[in-house]
């Protein structure tokens, strides 16, 4: 099991049983953005992901375009 399992395994047992609508997922990934947004990427491609988890063609993540540079800082 991975270390990042125990939060998936703790899901799985709190909340398996519960009913959850796309656009409350949707809004708890954009609260969850808002609080943490060091994640935001790994969000967006969560989210990518699972909006294309039916589609013909796999979701490549080598797709997505590159993170944009941060600027440099001027002091």
């Amino acid at each position: 099991m991975y270390f990042t399992d125990r939060g998936i395994e703790e899901l799985a047992s709190r909340r398996g049983q519960d009913e959850l609508s796309m656009e409350r997922l949707a809004d708890a990934l954009r609260t969850f953005v808002d609080v943490h947004p060091e994640f935001e990427t790994a969000i967006d491609r969560l989210a990518t992901w699972l909006a294309r988890l039916d589609d013909d063609e796999s979701w490549d993540p080598a797709d997505e375009p590159d993170e944009p540079d941060e600027p440099d800082e001027k002091e």
